[in-house]
């Protein structure tokens, strides 16, 4: 693969120095500020740069619901939650068993067929729980989750990851953290012995020199560029909506690699999701929005379709949290990147089909009339497709909170669990799209987040955090994973820089 990173292009503006400090972040999601919150309590002075403005702060964090960690039982989750009461103390010690270190390590070695970087995925694994607790004394709190517990999201963000995002920024402020909006990193500065001592960066009306010692880049993917999402991952990527802000365009990534950082990673694979087929372009954060609300991720209960009227995955493969991040790939593949989700009225009774009361979507007593009315091409091929599933489904009890084995047996491909006969009218139907919400691939780091050269030595000067590290994902990815490798990575950036740029003369 050939990384050619763009050639920074000379200012048309004057260039002025406006601001000398110990740490400066490039980014303003939930890594950038567990990095510099990090390092503000190490003593030094930070300065963060946001590229969005104030009213679009946040990042793609701002949109996220959960993060992943081990936990050893109610014990460990009751000191993260912002209320219970006593009623959800017992509800909540009825639902939870555990989720060892070892299950989370096991769940990112299966997702990403064991290519995930052992050293990284066990420092996310062991340093979660304490994180989150670091987390917890700055004001963040946890509210219990509809999930089942053993998918590892038995609570999430208390008022979501725009909540959890405005704590950050209220953490910052009490601590005398500038945030500079609306400027966008265009450059890292080296001086001659090619340590990096700043990053060169573009406001609304003036370019700025921001000279510190110590750089932690934290601002994201490249998956609002199209430009480099047709360039790495193929055809077709370029056209795809985003589940996410439009403000991750890969400037970090671009900014390191032009001065030799090593690429590391998948830089071909992605995160990418089952969404609503009328899901706008992109999303910008804000009171109440969510990157779920556009997300249909009911499908293990039901069957996807083409079409074509065929079925293409295995809808039940195990936990919705270990195969969603790679469905949105599927569907893309399959002819005009589009696929239905197809429900009766007995999963709708059981209360599987979550989250689509605004979907879009249709409803028809008879298949073949939902056939028609979705626009499948081929009527009678969905009939059999439909007809083959229910004959091949295995008699085993139903449980929608566990692997219940309840699959199919003869055809291709299989169901593995969750398999409901689709037989009960009215039938429901709900067009669905391909949504990105970042990319895997990014930069190779050590264990204390220092940035790699591509000759295998250490990048004097910049760290890297969040979206920005590549090894952890490959084709795959747990849900929560990535939130919590922010704020791992993002805290020991930190701590780690601030350390290094106190030592300097």
């Amino acid at each position: 693969m050939n990384f050619v990173p763009p050639v920074l292009v000379r200012s048309k503006f004057q260039v002025e120095n406006v601001i000398d400090t110990d740490v400066l972040v490039v980014g303003a999601g939930n890594a950038a500020m567990s990095a510099a919150i990090a390092a503000r309590e190490q003593g030094a002075n930070v300065v963060v740069l946001e590229k969005a403005p104030k009213s679009q702060r946040g990042g793609n964090s701002a949109l996220t619901v959960h993060m992943r960690f081990p936990y050893r039982g109610m014990e460990d989750l009751v000191p993260l939650l912002s209320d219970i009461s006593e009623d959800g103390t017992q509800s909540l010690a009825e639902r939870v068993g555990a989720y060892t270190e070892s299950d989370y390590y096991a769940d990112i070695m299966e997702v990403t067929d064991g290519q995930s970087d052992p050293t990284l995925a066990n420092i996310l694994v062991s340093d979660a729980y304490e994180t989150v607790l670091w987390m917890r004394s700055y004001g963040h709190a946890w509210i219990l989750s509809h999930e089942s517990p053993t998918s590892a999201n038995v609570v999430s963000f208390d008022g979501g990851g725009f909540a959890m995002q405005e704590r950050w920024f209220r953490a910052a402020e009490s601590l005398g953290i500038p945030v500079h909006y609306e400027t966008r990193a265009l450059g890292l500065l080296q001086d001659r012995a090619g340590r990096v001592t700043g990053v060169r960066a573009r406001t609304r009306d003036r370019d700025a020199d921001y000279k510190s010692q110590a750089v932690i880049l934290a601002c994201g993917s490249f998956e609002s560029s199209p430009e480099m999402r047709a360039q790495y991952l193929g055809d077709g990527w370029d056209k795809v909506k985003l589940r996410g802000v439009p403000f991750n365009t890969g400037d970090g990534l671009n900014m390191a690699l032009e001065l030799g950082a090593q690429p590391y990673g998948s830089w071909s694979t992605c995160h990418a999701s089952p969404q609503d087929s009328r899901r706008p372009e992109f999303d910008v954060p804000g009171p109440g929005v969510s990157g779920v609300y556009w997300s249909r991720y009911s499908y293990p209960f039901g069957i996807m379709v083409n079409v074509d009227g065929r079925r293409f995955v295995d809808e039940g493969e195990t936990w919705r949290g270990l195969t969603y991040a790679k469905t949105g790939r599927a569907i893309l593949s399959q002819p005009g990147g589009l696929a239905f989700q197809i429900f009766d009225a007995e999963q709708r009774r059981r209360g599987l089909i979550r989250g689509y009361e605004d979907a879009t979507g249709v409803k028809s007593n008879t298949l073949e009339a939902l056939a028609k009315d979705l626009g499948i091409h081929d009527v009678s091929a969905f009939l059999e497709t439909v007809h083959q599933f229910n004959a091949s489904i295995q008699y085993c009890e139903f449980h929608p909170f566990r692997l219940d084995g309840k699959s199919t047996s003869g055809i291709t491909p299989p169901k593995s669990n969750w398999a409901l006969p689709i037989a009960t009218p009215p039938f429901e139907a709900y067009p669905t799209i391909c949504g990105m919400t970042f990319t895997y691939g990014g930069l190779k780091i050590t264990s204390s987040a220092e940035v790699m050269h591509k000759t295998d030595r250490v990048i004097p000067g910049p760290y890297a955090a969040g979206e920005m590290v590549g090894g952890l994902w490959h084709d795959n990815y747990p849900s929560g994973g990535g939130m919590m490798a922010g704020a791992v990575f993002g805290r020991i950036a930190g701590a780690r820089a601030a350390r290094g740029a106190l030592s300097r003369p």
